[in-house]
């Protein structure tokens, strides 16, 4: 059986200064997968159907529920962390 175990990033902050990223991140994780879907054949759909492959957040980031971009934001943080975890350094150009 299958269990994650995915590295504890529990003891590791963002920096304020990477809110904008993560935001920026939270919006791609979303357009990928979204595209990934469409690619697949879904459409967009009131109410998720798998069978007729309709999903109700095939919709622009900016029009989710605010539960879905948390979730998207989750993925952006814990990949931030990550990286910083591993002793990479992020900085802007």
């Amino acid at each position: 059986m299958y269990t994650p175990q995915p590295l504890d990033t529990s003891d590791i902050s963002l920096p304020k200064e990477l809110e904008l990223l993560v935001e920026q991140m939270s919006k791609n994780v979303h357009e990928v997968w979204a595209q990934t879907r469409i690619s697949q054949g879904w459409k967009y759909g009131a109410e998720r159907n798998d069978a007729l492959k309709l999903h109700p957040c095939l919709v622009p980031y900016e029009e989710l529920p605010e539960s879905e971009k948390e979730y998207d934001r989750n993925t952006s943080v814990e990949t931030l962390k990550l990286i910083l975890k591993l002793g990479f350094k992020i900085d802007r150009k």
